[in-house]
Protein backbone atom coordinates (compact mmCIF):
# COMPACT_ATOMS: atom_id res chain seq x y z
CA UNK A 1 0.00 0.00 0.00
CA UNK A 2 1.13 3.43 -1.06
CA UNK A 3 1.50 6.11 1.73
CA UNK A 4 -1.51 7.98 2.48
CA UNK A 5 -2.03 11.22 1.13
CA UNK A 6 -1.83 14.29 3.03
CA UNK A 7 -3.01 17.96 1.31
CA UNK A 8 -0.59 20.53 3.22
CA UNK A 9 -2.35 23.80 2.94
CA UNK A 10 -0.65 26.47 1.14
CA UNK A 11 -0.47 30.11 1.49
CA UNK A 12 -0.47 33.12 -1.28
CA UNK A 13 2.86 34.97 -1.78
CA UNK A 14 4.18 37.05 -3.67
CA UNK A 15 7.85 37.05 -4.44
CA UNK A 16 10.20 39.59 -4.71
CA UNK A 17 7.21 41.95 -4.73
CA UNK A 18 5.71 41.19 -8.08
CA UNK A 19 5.40 37.32 -8.44
CA UNK A 20 2.58 35.73 -7.35
CA UNK A 21 3.20 32.33 -6.10
CA UNK A 22 1.99 29.56 -3.60
CA UNK A 23 3.46 27.35 -1.33
CA UNK A 24 4.21 25.84 2.21
CA UNK A 25 7.84 25.24 4.48
CA UNK A 26 9.63 22.70 3.54
CA UNK A 27 9.30 21.89 7.44
CA UNK A 28 5.63 21.17 6.92
CA UNK A 29 6.17 18.78 4.58
CA UNK A 30 9.10 17.11 6.54
CA UNK A 31 7.11 16.53 9.01
CA UNK A 32 4.16 14.72 7.14
CA UNK A 33 7.17 12.45 5.77
CA UNK A 34 9.15 11.76 8.60
CA UNK A 35 7.08 11.86 11.67
CA UNK A 36 3.26 11.23 9.90
CA UNK A 37 4.84 8.33 7.24
CA UNK A 38 2.44 10.64 4.64
CA UNK A 39 3.37 11.76 1.16
CA UNK A 40 2.56 15.62 1.09
CA UNK A 41 0.50 17.41 -1.46
CA UNK A 42 0.28 20.97 -1.76
CA UNK A 43 -2.68 22.50 -2.03
CA UNK A 44 -3.22 26.10 -3.41
CA UNK A 45 -4.90 28.67 -1.34
CA UNK A 46 -7.03 29.23 -4.55
CA UNK A 47 -11.19 27.67 -4.50
CA UNK A 48 -10.83 27.95 -8.76
CA UNK A 49 -8.55 25.32 -8.70
CA UNK A 50 -10.03 22.39 -6.82
CA UNK A 51 -13.67 21.88 -4.81
CA UNK A 52 -13.65 20.63 -1.26
CA UNK A 53 -15.14 17.32 -2.78
CA UNK A 54 -12.25 17.19 -4.80
CA UNK A 55 -9.48 17.58 -2.72
CA UNK A 56 -11.15 15.15 0.04
CA UNK A 57 -11.47 12.13 -2.86
CA UNK A 58 -7.85 12.82 -3.68
CA UNK A 59 -6.21 13.13 0.07
CA UNK A 60 -6.62 11.01 3.47
CA UNK A 61 -6.19 13.96 5.56
CA UNK A 62 -5.07 17.55 5.84
CA UNK A 63 -2.64 19.58 7.74
CA UNK A 64 -3.72 23.43 8.11
CA UNK A 65 -0.47 25.39 8.38
CA UNK A 66 0.70 28.35 9.80
CA UNK A 67 1.13 31.71 7.80
CA UNK A 68 1.94 35.10 8.04
CA UNK A 69 -1.59 35.86 6.65
CA UNK A 70 -4.08 35.98 9.16
CA UNK A 71 -8.17 34.55 8.47
CA UNK A 72 -9.97 37.87 7.93
CA UNK A 73 -12.12 39.06 10.66
CA UNK A 74 -15.41 39.16 8.20
CA UNK A 75 -14.95 35.21 8.79
CA UNK A 76 -16.45 35.64 11.99
CA UNK A 77 -18.24 38.85 12.13
CA UNK A 78 -16.07 41.66 13.09
CA UNK A 79 -14.19 44.21 10.84
CA UNK A 80 -10.97 44.73 9.56
CA UNK A 81 -8.28 47.14 11.68
CA UNK A 82 -4.98 47.46 11.35
CA UNK A 83 -3.97 44.87 14.25
CA UNK A 84 -5.76 42.20 12.01
CA UNK A 85 -2.34 42.08 9.73
CA UNK A 86 -2.65 40.69 6.33
CA UNK A 87 -4.73 38.04 5.23
CA UNK A 88 -5.36 35.38 2.20
CA UNK A 89 -8.74 35.35 1.14
CA UNK A 90 -8.10 32.22 -1.27
CA UNK A 91 -7.24 30.66 1.98
CA UNK A 92 -9.81 31.13 3.99
CA UNK A 93 -12.45 30.56 0.77
CA UNK A 94 -10.74 26.90 0.45
CA UNK A 95 -9.47 26.36 4.50
CA UNK A 96 -13.01 27.14 6.57
CA UNK A 97 -15.25 24.86 4.45
CA UNK A 98 -13.12 22.52 3.90
CA UNK A 99 -12.35 21.86 7.92
CA UNK A 100 -16.11 21.31 8.32
CA UNK A 101 -16.26 19.41 5.55
CA UNK A 102 -13.78 17.27 7.15
CA UNK A 103 -15.18 17.42 10.35
CA UNK A 104 -18.33 16.32 9.26
CA UNK A 105 -16.98 13.63 7.62
CA UNK A 106 -14.42 12.22 9.86
CA UNK A 107 -11.46 12.71 7.77
CA UNK A 108 -8.48 13.08 9.50
CA UNK A 109 -7.10 17.01 10.28
CA UNK A 110 -4.34 18.59 12.31
CA UNK A 111 -4.39 22.38 12.81
CA UNK A 112 -0.91 24.06 13.57
CA UNK A 113 -0.95 27.90 14.27
CA UNK A 114 -3.16 29.66 11.81
CA UNK A 115 -4.66 26.33 10.98
CA UNK A 116 -5.26 26.16 14.42
CA UNK A 117 -7.45 29.49 14.47
CA UNK A 118 -8.93 28.74 11.15
CA UNK A 119 -10.64 25.75 12.98
CA UNK A 120 -12.19 27.89 15.71
CA UNK A 121 -13.32 29.88 13.10
CA UNK A 122 -14.86 27.51 10.78
CA UNK A 123 -16.48 25.65 13.81
CA UNK A 124 -18.25 29.27 15.04
CA UNK A 125 -15.40 30.94 16.52
CA UNK A 126 -13.71 34.01 16.93
CA UNK A 127 -10.26 35.44 17.23
CA UNK A 128 -8.65 38.37 18.98
CA UNK A 129 -6.01 39.67 16.70
CA UNK A 130 -2.79 40.46 19.13
CA UNK A 131 -2.56 38.80 22.63
CA UNK A 132 0.36 40.37 23.73
CA UNK A 133 -1.92 43.44 23.67
CA UNK A 134 -4.36 41.78 26.20
CA UNK A 135 -3.80 42.37 30.24
CA UNK A 136 -1.98 39.42 31.67
CA UNK A 137 -1.00 37.65 28.67
CA UNK A 138 2.11 37.09 27.46
CA UNK A 139 4.13 38.05 23.73
CA UNK A 140 3.91 35.01 21.83
CA UNK A 141 5.44 36.14 18.40
CA UNK A 142 8.45 34.88 17.13
CA UNK A 143 11.96 36.40 18.34
CA UNK A 144 12.22 38.74 15.68
CA UNK A 145 16.26 37.92 15.09
CA UNK A 146 18.24 34.76 15.65
CA UNK A 147 18.70 31.43 14.65
CA UNK A 148 15.96 29.16 13.28
CA UNK A 149 17.16 26.80 16.28
CA UNK A 150 16.51 30.22 18.13
CA UNK A 151 12.99 31.57 16.76
CA UNK A 152 11.81 27.79 17.48
CA UNK A 153 13.30 26.98 20.89
CA UNK A 154 10.94 25.83 23.01
CA UNK A 155 9.42 28.82 25.14
CA UNK A 156 6.35 27.54 27.72
CA UNK A 157 4.90 24.81 29.21
CA UNK A 158 1.11 23.68 27.59
CA UNK A 159 -1.12 21.46 30.30
CA UNK A 160 -3.68 19.66 28.82
CA UNK A 161 -6.79 17.99 30.40
CA UNK A 162 -6.31 14.54 32.42
CA UNK A 163 -7.87 12.14 30.49
CA UNK A 164 -8.47 13.90 27.20
CA UNK A 165 -7.82 13.33 23.31
CA UNK A 166 -4.08 15.14 24.22
CA UNK A 167 -2.92 13.46 27.65
CA UNK A 168 -3.96 10.09 25.19
CA UNK A 169 -1.47 11.02 22.41
CA UNK A 170 1.32 12.47 24.38
CA UNK A 171 1.00 10.52 27.40
CA UNK A 172 1.57 13.17 30.10
CA UNK A 173 -0.58 16.33 30.89
CA UNK A 174 2.23 18.92 30.41
CA UNK A 175 4.54 19.27 27.52
CA UNK A 176 6.66 22.04 26.85
CA UNK A 177 5.93 23.48 23.34
CA UNK A 178 7.56 26.84 21.05
CA UNK A 179 5.51 29.75 20.47
CA UNK A 180 5.26 32.37 17.25
CA UNK A 181 1.88 33.21 16.83
CA UNK A 182 0.18 36.71 17.17
CA UNK A 183 -3.89 36.04 17.25
CA UNK A 184 -5.31 33.50 19.13
CA UNK A 185 -8.58 32.98 20.06
CA UNK A 186 -11.07 35.07 21.50
CA UNK A 187 -14.64 32.81 22.02
CA UNK A 188 -14.48 29.47 20.84
CA UNK A 189 -16.95 27.90 18.74
CA UNK A 190 -20.05 25.86 20.11
CA UNK A 191 -18.26 22.69 19.66
CA UNK A 192 -15.17 23.96 20.17
CA UNK A 193 -13.23 22.28 23.06
CA UNK A 194 -9.97 23.93 24.77
CA UNK A 195 -8.13 21.32 26.15
CA UNK A 196 -5.00 23.02 26.62
CA UNK A 197 -3.51 26.38 27.60
CA UNK A 198 0.01 28.18 28.29
CA UNK A 199 0.95 29.73 31.66
CA UNK A 200 -0.44 33.20 30.81
CA UNK A 201 -4.07 31.13 29.57
CA UNK A 202 -3.94 31.44 26.07
CA UNK A 203 -5.46 28.68 24.16
CA UNK A 204 -3.01 26.32 22.91
CA UNK A 205 -4.69 22.72 22.26
CA UNK A 206 -8.14 22.13 21.06
CA UNK A 207 -10.65 19.66 19.62
CA UNK A 208 -14.14 19.46 18.38
CA UNK A 209 -16.70 17.94 20.36
CA UNK A 210 -18.23 14.65 18.63
CA UNK A 211 -16.07 14.85 15.85
CA UNK A 212 -16.13 11.20 14.38
CA UNK A 213 -12.45 11.48 12.90
CA UNK A 214 -9.10 12.72 14.17
CA UNK A 215 -9.39 16.67 14.89
CA UNK A 216 -6.80 18.16 16.94
CA UNK A 217 -5.31 21.44 16.88
CA UNK A 218 -2.12 22.97 18.32
CA UNK A 219 -1.59 26.60 18.37
CA UNK A 220 2.48 26.10 18.44
CA UNK A 221 4.44 24.55 15.56
CA UNK A 222 5.08 20.99 16.13
CA UNK A 223 6.47 20.46 12.30
CA UNK A 224 10.11 21.90 13.87
CA UNK A 225 12.20 18.77 13.77
CA UNK A 226 8.81 16.77 14.34
CA UNK A 227 10.76 13.45 13.84
CA UNK A 228 13.15 13.94 16.56
CA UNK A 229 10.91 16.33 19.15
CA UNK A 230 8.77 14.00 21.87
CA UNK A 231 5.95 16.08 21.77
CA UNK A 232 5.31 16.58 17.78
CA UNK A 233 6.46 13.04 16.84
CA UNK A 234 3.53 11.52 18.31
CA UNK A 235 1.11 13.95 17.53
CA UNK A 236 2.15 13.62 13.85
CA UNK A 237 2.26 9.75 14.19
CA UNK A 238 -1.69 9.72 15.51
CA UNK A 239 -2.46 11.68 12.63
CA UNK A 240 -0.79 9.34 10.19
CA UNK A 241 -2.31 6.60 11.47
CA UNK A 242 -5.66 8.36 11.63
CA UNK A 243 -5.19 8.76 7.73
CA UNK A 244 -3.94 5.62 7.22
CA UNK A 245 -7.14 3.95 8.63
CA UNK A 246 -9.15 6.23 5.98
CA UNK A 247 -6.60 5.10 2.83
CA UNK A 248 -8.14 2.01 3.91
CA UNK A 249 -11.65 3.00 3.65
CA UNK A 250 -12.26 2.73 7.27
CA UNK A 251 -14.98 5.43 7.88
CA UNK A 252 -16.00 6.36 11.47
CA UNK A 253 -19.85 6.59 12.55
CA UNK A 254 -21.02 9.86 11.57
CA UNK A 255 -23.54 11.06 14.31
CA UNK A 256 -25.97 13.29 13.44
CA UNK A 257 -24.38 15.85 15.59
CA UNK A 258 -21.19 16.03 14.28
Amino acid sequence: MTRPVIGVIGNHYMLNDEYPAYATGEMSCDAVVDAAGGMPFIVASNPRYASIAELMEVCDGFVFTGGRQNVHPEEYGEGETEAHGTFDRGRDAVALPLIRACVAAGQPILGICRGFQEVNVAMGGSLYPEIRDLPGRDNHRMPPDGTLDEKFALRHIVKVSEGGPFHKVFGKTEVLTNTLHGQGIKEPGPRVVIDGTAPDGTPEAIYIKDAPGFCLSVQWHPEYRAADDPVSRPLYEAFGEAARRWQAGERPKVLKSA
